[in-house]
C-alpha cells in the first residue's frame, strides 16, 4: 500500500489526539490521588507518538494488543474516553461494566483485545489473534505491544518462533520507554540492542525513533503492509520515554530530574506543534481552540464517571461463563 501523505489533516488530527490523550492522563492521575480510581495506574504521558504513528498506517479490521499501560489505545481506535473513564472508575458504564479496571482495557468491537496485567502474557496472544485472521483469510494485520521488561520473558521467544514458522500477520512491537518498572534496560541484559532479538528468527527487525509520529508512521507501514501481503511478521523496538513514573505509587529513585529534561526537549506533542507552526498550518488562535475542546471533553469524561452507577452485586456472577455454539464442547 502507498504510504499515506503527512498533511496538514494528520498533523491536525495527530495534535489534537495527543494532547486529549495526555490531558485524559493527567486528570487520570488527579482522580487516583482523590482516590476516585482505584487499584493500580499506569500513564501513557510521553509515548504518545508511538500510538498516534500506528493507528495511521492501521486499516479497518487490524486488531491491537498491549499490556496495561493501555488506557489511551481504545480512545485512539474509536472507543468513547468517557466510557474509558469510567470504567476506570469502575463504574458499570465502563468498557467492561466497571470489572477491568485500569490495566484491563477492552472493545471487541473497535479491535481492542487489551489490556494485560500479565507482563509479556499479551505477546502470544496477539500471535493467536493473527492465526486466526490467516485461517479465516481475513487479510487483517495485529500489533502486538509489549515493554522492555517484557522482552525478557519465554513467552517472546515462543511466540517468535511459532510467528515467523507460520508466516503470521503479525508485527511486535516494543515500546522501550528506558526501564522495567524501575530496572533499565542495561541492567536486564549483556546488550542494550533489543531489536537484535529478532535476528535469531531470521525476523526482519529494526530500532525506530519514538519521539516523532512520522517516523513511527513510516516504520510501521512498512511492517503492516509486509504482513498484510504475506511477508510475514516483523519486530520493531521503538524507542520511547514515559514522563512519569512506572505506576503512580513509583518514587522514580531510579532516574534523575535532569534525564527526564532532556527527553522532555523533544515531547512528542511538541514536535507536532512545532511542524503545524512551521507549516501555518494553524493560527494560536485555533490551536488555542484545540485545547479548549480537549479541556471540555476531559471534564465531561470525569462528569460521565462520577455520575454513573457502580455496579449491583448481581454483576458480580455475570459473564463469568458463555454459552456457545461450537460443535466440539459438549454441555
Amino acid at each position: 500500500m502507498a504510504k499515506k501523505k503527512l498533511t496538514k489533516e494528520v498533523y491536525l488530527k495527530w495534535y489534537e489526539d495527543m494532547l486529549l490523550w495526555r490531558k485524559f492522563e493527567d486528570m487520570s492521575a488527579g482522580l487516583y490521588i482523590q482516590q476516585k480510581i482505584r487499584g493500580f495506574l499506569h500513564l501513557y504521558n510521553g509515548q504518545e507518538a508511538v500510538l498516534a504513528g500506528s493507528i495511521l498506517a492501521m486499516k479497518p479490521g487490524d486488531k491491537m494488543i498491549t499490556a496495561y499501560r493501555n488506557h489511551v489505545q481504545p480512545i485512539g481506535l474509536g472507543v468513547d474516553p468517557r466510557k474509558i473513564m469510567a470504567e476506570l472508575m469502575g463504574k458499570v458504564t465502563g468498557t467492561s461494566r466497571g470489572k477491568g479496571g485500569s490495566m484491563h482495557m477492552f472493545s471487541k468491537e473497535h479491535n481492542f483485545y487489551g489490556g494485560h496485567g500479565i507482563v509479556g502474557g499479551q505477546i502470544p496472544l496477539g500471535a493467536g489473534l493473527a492465526f486466526a485472521d490467516k485461517y479465516k483469510d481475513d487479510n487483517h494485520v495485529t500489533l502486538t505491544y509489549m515493554g522492555d521488561g517484557a522482552v525478557r520473558q519465554g513467552s517472546l521467544h515462543e511466540t517468535f518462533n511459532l510467528a515467523m514458522l507460520w508466516n503470521l500477520p503479525v508485527v511486535f512491537i516494543c515500546e522501550n520507554n528506558g526501564y522495567a518498572m524501575g530496572t533499565s534496560v542495561e541492567r536486564t541484559a549483556n546488550h542494550s540492542e533489543i531489536w537484535k532479538l529478532g535476528l535469531g528468527y531470521e525476523m526482519p527487525c529494526s530500532a525506530v525513533d519514538g519521539m516523532d509520529p512520522a517516523v513511527v508512521y513510516a516504520a510501521m507501514q512498512e511492517a503492516i503492509d509486509r504482513a498484510r501481503s504475506g511477508g510475514g511478521p516483523t519486530f520493531l523496538e521503538i524507542r520511547t520515554y514515559r514522563y512519569k513514573g512506572h505506576s503512580m505509587s513509583d518514587a522514580q529513585l531510579y532516574r534523575t530530574k535532569n534525564e527526564v529534561a532532556e527527553y522532555q526537549k523533544v515531547d512528542p506533542i511538541s514536535i507536532v506543534k512545532k511542524m503545524i507552526e512551521k507549516k501555518k498550518w494553524s493560527s494560536p488562535d485555533e490551536l488555542e481552540a484545540v485545547n479548549k475542546r480537549v479541556k471540555s471533553l476531559v471534564a465531561e469524561c470525569v462528569k460521565f464517571g462520577e455520575d454513573s452507577p457502580f455496579p449491583e452485586s448481581h454483576e458480580l456472577w455475570q459473564d463469568v461463563y458463555v454459552q456457545t455454539d461450537y460443535p466440539f464442547i459438549k454441555e
